[in-house]
Formats: C-alpha cells, sequence, structure tokens
C-alpha cells in the first residue's frame, strides 16, 4: 500500500492518464480493506495477511524475468528496512481491520506521512519545516478524536488496543516510505515489490500459520479479493508513480481512507458519531497539509 518506482528515463513512454492510474490503484486498496473487513468474520487479521502476501509472491514467481529483477539491487540495507517496515506495518493494519470499524483503521495506516516527516530527518537528514508543525498537530489531534470519539461528545475518547495497533501501523509505514525514497535513488521497483512482499510473508506467517483456520468458500473468494487487489493496486502505483509528483502521489493516496470510510458506512453497517467524522475530515487535512509542505514537485523531463 506505499510508493515508490524507477527515476524517469528519458525515453520511457508517459501514459496518458497517470493520476488516473493512480486514483484508481487507491480505489484498489479501499476494495481490499473491505474484503479484509468481511473475511476477518471468522478469521484472524494475521492470517489475512499472511495470505494476501502468499499472493503478491504470485508474479515474481510466475512472469519470466520478474524474479531476477526483484534480485538485482545494490543498497540490500534499504532493501531490508523497506520490507520489514512495510511488512510489519501491513500485519499491524490487518490486526487493525479486523477489530476496529475499516475506515478508522485505514484512516490510522494512511496517516503515516506525518510519521515520514520524523524518519526522514533522522535517516535523509531532511531539515524539518517549521510550517508542518500545525498540520502535523491537526492530523494527529484529528486521528483521537476519529479513533477515540465513538461516544460522539457525551463520553471521554475511548483509544484502545487495536486502535493503538491501527497507529503502530502508520508509524512502520511511516519509516517505510523513509525508506522506499532513499532506495528509489539506487533501487528498480521490482526489487522493492519483492523485498515488501517477502519480508511481509515472512513477518505475517508465524502468526497467520499457528492460527490458521479453514476458510469456507465465501471466505476464499474475499481471500481472492484480498490478493489481487493488492496485486494490481500496488502495480498500478508503482507504474504511475514514476510520473505523479509527491504531492499528488500523497493527496490521491488519501482517496483510499474516502472510499474507505464510505464503503464501512454504505455496507458494513459502521456508525461513526459527529465527533469521528470531524476526526476524521481534521485528520485528512493534517495529511494533505503535510504533503503539500513537505514534498517538491517532481521534475518532468
Amino acid at each position: 500500500m506505499f510508493p515508490y518506482g524507477r527515476p524517469l528515463r528519458h525515453d520511457a513512454p508517459v501514459p496518458r492518464h497517470p493520476l488516473f492510474l493512480m486514483a484508481l490503484s487507491s480505489a484498489c486498496f479501499a476494495v481490499m480493506a473491505v474484503a479484509a473487513k468481511l473475511a476477518a468474520d471468522g478469521l484472524s487479521g494475521s492470517q489475512i495477511a499472511f495470505l494476501r502476501f502468499a499472493v503478491m509472491l504470485l508474479p515474481l514467481l510466475l512472469i519470466p524475468g520478474v524474479a531476477r529483477q526483484a534480485l538485482t539491487f545494490q543498497r540490500l540495507d534499504l532493501l531490508f528496512y523497506r520490507g520489514v517496515f512495510g511488512g510489519t506495518a501491513v500485519l499491524l493494519y490487518f490486526l487493525a481491520i479486523a477489530h476496529v470499524p475499516v475506515g478508522i483503521a485505514t484512516l490510522l495506516n494512511y496517516s503515516s506521512p506525518i510519521f515520514s516527516v520524523a524518519f526522514a530527518s533522522f535517516f535523509l537528514g531532511e531539515h524539518i519545516d517549521r510550517r508542518l508543525l500545525v498540520p502535523l498537530a491537526a492530523a494527529l489531534a484529528g486521528m483521537a478524536l476519529a479513533a477515540g470519539g465513538g461516544a460522539g461528545f457525551e463520553g471521554p475518547l475511548r483509544f484502545g488496543i487495536w486502535e493503538a495497533v491501527g497507529l503502530a501501523s502508520s508509524i512502520l509505514s511511516g519509516a517505510a516510505v523513509a525508506a522506499i525514497r532513499a532506495a528509489r535513488r539506487t533501487e528498480g521497483s521490482w526489487a522493492i515489490y519483492g523485498s515488501f512482499t517477502l519480508f511481509g510473508l515472512l513477518a505475517a506467517a508465524p502468526f497467520g500459520i499457528a492460527g490458521f483456520r479453514a476458510p469456507t468458500p465465501a471466505q476464499w473468494l474475499l481471500l481472492g479479493v484480498v490478493g489481487i487487489m493488492s496485486v494490481i493496486a500496488q502495480l498500478l502505483m508503482t507504474y504511475s508513480y514514476r510520473w505523479v509528483t509527491n504531492l499528488q502521489a500523497g493527496v490521491i493516496n488519501q482517496l483510499t481512507v474516502v472510499l474507505t470510510l464510505f464503503f464501512g458506512v454504505a455496507f458494513l453497517g459502521d456508525r461513526l458519531s459527529p465527533l469521528q467524522m470531524f476526526g476524521c475530515l481534521l485528520a485528512l487535512a493534517g495529511v494533505v497539509g503535510v504533503v503539500w509542505l513537505q514534498s517538491p514537485p517532481r521534475a518532468v523531463e
């Protein structure tokens, strides 16, 4: 579910609608989240995450030449960081999906840009703009209200263990994004995809296998949707990100949150209090603000 790609080459053909492809990727991630939520009615989040990574491994095994590209790298350390942080983040995200409303879990996970600021400063030496403090504070406050404001204006905020798990997924996603930005300087997209898939599979395997339950036919169908949507979304994002600026990608990625919140309310019976709705809007505004200030446009050649 994170942006990466190779630097734009002079001879690379520019697609006609890269922004549409990025938006389609976000929609696929939203469908994946809803399918995972439905599958979690009987299956553990760790089992769903494990099977998702298993399906994501198929392109590396079935498409000629892809495995060779995935094994072509220069900085194994960066690929390791990307894979471990990103894979663990997805595992925690799916655990959160199984226990809290899917829109809230997605909102928490997709708030990773606010944490990538600190990791980029620490690992990449990037200067933190003081102007980021306002949208950072807004995003954090919005996340707290969205995750803990289920009682509306009538009771105190309640931020439970599974909301904390969703928040942890966001923090690790922020670390993964910083690793991706560093890896993009030397590594190809399939190498980064492969590290994410392999280490994600290893992170989810102990928990997914230990509590494995035989899925029903309907659950297998949902798991298939989770896996296929993951692959399509990841490849669309990888492809389109070569022609989309960091700002555009960061804003469009929030479409996943909006769609997942809508799907949760419309089809899963999620009920968000007015305070949670306000928190969602505040968090989205804060994340977009962070992306806006942090992401310089990518030069198009």
